[in-house]
């Protein structure tokens, strides 16, 4: 009996190790597809509420929120007007009034979710829209333009369309508590059959003796995102920079470190040198859209993943995940269920991999093919923390004082104050609270231990009748989720 008990012990150990305690559970909530175009106001918090909840029960822990389809804002903006796909009328402000940015970041903050601002950087008009707004940067600098597949695309090769961009970034970081700002994979746009980029005009007055228009247009990207990420953290150290670029960075056929696949190429099709912005440190974590399914003939997932976590691991690397792709495609080693498990294993077999993020969120809380019950009950059970970034910042608060249970009218509570800081870097946003049964061994790297993550300085316990005692251990973080030591306290429940 000793045995299988120790035998069960060592299981669920090996099962809670199994999740680490620090870790990126993105989703990313998208409007383009015009999901919440027209619905007003009521509607439209009514249908993000209950994104948000049943996302939380699956355990996401940051939101990245579209609010920057093509040049416009979901958000209150002096420099672009309201988009069509909030209100179906580009420039047309919601009613009753609200500012979608605003009240997200909020409802994410309230849930413990970081809450990351998403913008397209140039494209300026999609397929689908027939009317732009006059303070729209399409009419109002139609010459720093120009069309291709019926979309409208503010030039890279222009440099005050890289100031442009960097402005509209400053300005959201600057005005709103976001965590994070985020790009997609749409820089130079994605080729089409029969269609040529129109800037022989740029190449000629900013050329820089560059020989090769392809290098030029990369050198064009290279120059804003490097500009783009100095904008953010001059406005904001701690607010994280992320990139989401297509899965493939280059094939073998046309490069020696490409991947084994056959498929468009961000190096050579979008102009976009991913690799260089990793190792020059010009983002703070990279999702490679990593949307096809293990065996894919041209883009298998298996030989993507193991390429980016070879050559892209000089930033937290989060794997963009197809909800949908991914429970349609059964396990080339388990055919009688889906993917979902055997992804799930090769990035824990990944050393660089630190998070993923879902594609796309309405998916998983719709739990498509049993997705989201998997998170919640399994994979994503125990919360997690934040990957760490010393690169940014090392530095940690104090730690929590006068940790001490009260009896009050609500019941018994356990209060602590927090900690004296004066810079950002030192100023407890939220705090962890950990419970160990008496005699248990205190190991803070056990997620399965943490009972809360709040960012108030109160917890209510479950007394019971006061025989039973535990240790109670709670921690500081600052908004990088750099951890404090840890304060201890007995108590009876």
């Amino acid at each position: 009996m000793r045995k299988l008990f120790l035998l069960l012990a060592l299981l669920l150990t090996m099962s809670v190790s199994a999740q680490p305690k620090r870790e990126f559970r993105g989703a990313w909530i998208q409007c383009v597809n015009g999901q919440f175009q027209g619905m007003g106001t009521q509607k439209m918090q009514q249908t993000l509420l209950y994104q948000l909840d049943e996302l939380q029960k699956d355990g996401v822990n940051a939101i990245i929120f579209q609010v920057r389809p093509e040049c416009d804002a979901l958000y209150q903006s002096s420099l672009e007007p309201w988009s069509r796909f909030l209100t179906g009328q580009q420039g047309k402000a919601p009613s009753p009034y609200w500012d979608p940015l605003q009240w997200m970041i909020e409802q994410c903050h309230q849930r413990g979710m970081e809450l990351h601002a998403w913008i397209n950087p140039y494209r300026a008009k999609t397929k689908g829209t027939t009317m732009l707004a006059t303070s729209h940067v399409g009419i109002q600098h139609p010459e720093r333009c120009f069309t291709y597949d019926d979309l409208l695309i503010l030039n890279p090769g222009i440099p005050e369309n890289r100031d442009y961009i960097c402005a509209v970034a400053k300005d959201i970081v600057t005005r709103y508590d976001v965590d994070g700002i985020h790009m997609d994979d749409y820089f130079y746009p994605y080729p089409a059959a029969g269609q040529t980029i129109p800037d022989d005009q740029q190449y000629r007055l900013y050329n820089n003796g560059i020989q090769n228009r392809g290098d030029w247009r990369r050198y064009n990207v290279n120059l804003f995102i490097k500009q783009f990420y100095e904008t953010v953290h001059a406005a904001k150290p701690w607010v994280k920079v992320g990139i989401s670029p297509f899965g493939i960075y280059r094939n073998k056929k046309s490069s020696a470190i490409g991947s084994n696949t056959n498929g468009l190429q961000n190096y050579d099709d979008l102009y976009a040198d991913v690799l260089l912005w990793v190792n020059n440190g010009w983002l703070d974590y990279c999702v490679p859209q990593i949307y096809w399914e293990i065996g894919n003939k041209a883009a298998d997932y298996d030989t993507l993943i193991r390429w980016w976590d070879q050559y892209a691991g000089g930033r937290p690397l989060f794997i963009g995940e197809d909800i949908e792709r991914t429970v349609k495609a059964t396990d080339p080693k388990n055919p009688s269920q889906n993917q979902q498990p055997a992804k799930h294993q090769l990035h824990q077999q990944m050393p660089h991999v630190k998070g993923t993020v879902l594609w796309y969120a309405k998916a998983a809380v719709d739990n498509t093919g049993n997705y989201g019950t998997m998170l919640r009950n399994n994979y994503w059970r125990y919360p997690a923390l934040q990957p760490e970034m010393p690169f940014i910042d090392k530095k940690t608060t104090k730690k929590p004082r006068k940790v001490k249970p009260v009896w009050t009218s609500d019941g018994y509570i356990l209060f602590w104050t927090a900690p004296r800081g004066k810079q950002w870097n030192e100023v407890a946003t939220s705090y962890v609270v950990y419970r160990f049964d008496k005699g248990e061994r205190v190991n803070l790297d056990n997620p399965s231990k943490i009972v809360g993550v709040t960012s108030n300085t109160y917890m209510k316990l479950p007394y019971k009748d006061g025989s039973q005692k535990y240790v109670y251990v709670v921690t500081a973080l600052n908004r990088l989720q750099n951890e404090s030591k840890p304060v201890k306290k007995t108590i009876k429940l």
